[in-house]
């Protein structure tokens, strides 16, 4: 299996530390689980959802995971009313529920995302500029009540070259945290 598969983007382990210890984590979009693996190792409460059932079924029995099968994009949204001290996103983008997910994080929350960006279609997929963020498009919608820790865009190389759009920020802080 790749070792994309399996390790925890550097980006996620960078700023894990900013979220309360022992604080509840949703990993959304999980996929296979490897951010929620890593996550609960160190003490988080994690929270794992995804459409794939299958891939669910890998991280039944992972201590301090807990997963829910749920269509992320239509239907019902299946966090009303929930709140956590951080949001972990990779390699998923669906914008109409943006907002939804914002609104998920405590005050204080982190927001660790990281995914594609327009230039990516050069490198393969995703291709379609409906999963592909615009330059400075992260930054633009966390304008209003976030703290940005740190923001990157760009060509990678590692773990394949791709063109990504990553941020980490903080909800509703006035202050901006420790840079680990």
């Amino acid at each position: 299996m790749h070792a994309s598969l399996v390790s925890p983007s550097p980006w996620v382990t960078r700023f894990a530390p900013l979220i309360a210890a022992g604080g509840e984590v949703l990993d959304f979009a999980c996929g296979g689980g490897r951010h929620a693996r890593w996550l609960a190792q160190r003490g988080f409460r994690v929270e794992a959802v995804d459409r794939d059932g299958v891939a669910l079924e890998l991280l039944q029995g992972v201590p301090h995971v807990r997963t829910r099968h749920a269509d992320l994009e239509q239907g019902a949204w299946p966090y009303g009313g929930r709140r956590f001290d951080a949001v972990v996103v990779t390699n998923y983008l669906y914008r109409p529920r943006l907002p939804l997910l914002f609104e998920l994080l405590v005050p204080g929350g982190v927001l660790i995302y990281e995914t594609f960006m327009l230039g990516n279609e050069r490198f393969g997929k995703p291709s379609n500029p409906d999963f592909l963020l615009a330059p400075g498009e992260m930054l633009q919608r966390l304008a209003e009540g976030w703290n940005v820790v740190a923001f990157e865009q760009g060509e990678v190389r590692e773990p394949r070259p791709a063109m990504v759009q990553r941020v980490c920020a903080i909800k509703g802080s006035g202050q901006a945290g420790v840079l680990p």
